[in-house]
Formats: structure tokens, C-alpha cells, sequence
């Protein structure tokens, strides 16, 4: 998005957006610009959806409870979606949010909750886990939102993998693997579809690690000399890929 724009409130709407039409924000977004941020008619803020792009559009309205808003111009083109699949087992409060965050942050494309031994939260609300990547997108100029898939066990995950993403390698944080740098493991997976997959405090466990080894389509990694928190892993793991062989280069 132009930098002339980046001082404006950015919202994600669920209408189609296009020039010279008018939508209406729901009674939380409404609330928002007119009463927190205290916007008023004539005020511009920028709207995305997903798939139109990014559109500049100017308040009609002012009502706490209903705001109305006319689209001026596009701002910026709708970038394409991300293929990049992100698998976590589930954290506690504060740092379940911040995994959501950091993924869409980092160019995610779809979500997946994995329950594995270890994992700490097994009662998820999706619509939390989508309001979070949400606000992200929001507050990072990020045009996708990510897919936030239905929770699945590790077991379930990885006997239906080759069904449900064919030829997609799933790149495997190990804690257990000798340290060493991720960069040349991950070179051989140029070109290809990725999937990459965190364990939770505490890790896989031996008889999840073996299972994970065992696999054709599974490409382990070290990250380093050092034990990362779940959270940590998972920014150091999506960062060395999108480096590497993704969106960075």
C-alpha cells in the first residue's frame, strides 16, 4: 500500500469493493471509527476484502451505530494468495494470539491447528483465531487473510497428508536434530510446494518424532544451537523459509 496512506485506520469488510459504490460498516466497526477513533464525514480511512485490493474510501456518515462509507479509488492491487501452509500445535492466551499474528505477519497462507501429545489448549474457538489474523492484516497492510483450517491431530494430519496437499513437503522444526543451519535442506525445496509444522513447550514426542522421520514427504531442520519456545520457533522457522526459498527473495 502507497506509504501516503499508511496513517489511515485500514478495516476488512466481507463486500465486494469497487469505485463509486457506497457499504456499510457492522455495528463494531462502526463503533470503532465513529466513537474510539472518533472519525467524522469527509474522514478517510482504507478498506480491503481479500480480493479486490486495497480502497481508499471516505466517511458518508458519522453514526455511532452505522457508518456509511463511499469508495474513492484503488490503492493498491490485490496481491496473490499465499500457498505457504503453517501448522501449530496450540498455546496458551496471550501466546496463542501471537502465533496467529506473527503467521499472517509472515506471509501465511492457511492456519491449521495440530493437536500433538504435548499440546497445551485443545478447546479452540476459530472465530478468535480468524478475528485475530484479522487485526493483523489490518494493522500490517496485509491484503490476504489467511484460512484458518479446522483443528486436526497429528496422527490424522500426517496419515492424510498426501491426499489432501499431493506433493506439498512439510518442513519439520526438530529440537531433536543436531544443530546446524536450516538454509541448505531448505535450497533442495526450491520450486516446491511447503508446508512447515511447530510442536508444542515441550516438543514432539519420541514416538511423534520417529513417525515424522519415517515420512517420504517430511523434511526435518534444525534452528540452531539453541532450544526456542514454540512461539519463537515458529518466526525463526516461517523467516528462514520466506528468506530462503520464499516471498523474500
Amino acid at each position: 500500500m502507497p506509504r501516503s496512506h499508511a496513517s489511515l485506520p485500514r478495516l476488512f469488510v466481507e463486500p465486494d469493493l469497487a469505485a463509486g459504490t457506497e457499504l456499510t460498516l457492522n455495528k463494531d466497526q462502526s463503533l470503532y471509527l465513529a466513537a474510539v477513533l472518533r472519525k467524522v464525514v469527509g474522514d478517510e480511512v482504507v478498506l480491503f476484502n481479500g480480493r479486490d485490493g486495497a480502497w481508499l474510501c471516505r466517511l458518508a456518515s458519522d453514526s455511532k451505530k452505522s457508518v456509511t462509507l463511499e469508495t474513492l479509488e484503488q490503492i493498491a492491487p490485490q496481491t496473490p494468495p499465499s500457498d505457504l501452509w503453517y501448522g501449530f500445535a496450540p498455546l496458551k492466551s496471550e501466546r496463542l494470539d501471537y502465533i496467529i499474528q506473527k503467521a499472517v505477519e509472515m506471509g501465511v497462507g492457511t492456519i491449521q491447528p495440530v493437536m500433538t501429545q504435548f499440546t497445551q489448549l485443545h478447546r479452540l474457538k476459530p472465530e478468535r483465531l480468524f478475528a485475530n489474523a484479522i487485526e493483523a492484516a489490518e494493522q500490517c497492510e496485509v491484503l490476504n487473510v489467511p484460512q484458518i483450517a479446522p483443528a486436526i491431530d497429528l496422527d490424522g494430519l500426517l496419515d492424510g497428508w498426501v491426499e489432501t496437499h499431493g506433493d506439498r513437503k512439510l518442513v519439520f522444526a526438530d529440537e531433536g536434530e543436531a544443530s546446524s543451519s536450516p538454509v541448505q535442506a531448505l535450497e533442495l525445496l526450491r520450486g516446491q510446494r511447503i508446508g512447515l509444522v511447530i510442536g508444542p513447550e515441550g516438543g514432539f514426542s519420541d514416538a511423534e518424532r520417529e513417525k515424522l522421520h519415517a515420512l517420504p514427504f517430511v523434511v526435518p531442520i534444525s534452528l540452531g544451537p539453541r532450544i526456542l519456545r514454540a512461539d519463537t520457533a515458529a518466526v525463526a522457522a516461517l523467516a528462514v523459509i520466506q528468506a530462503i526459498i520464499g516471498d523474500w527473495r
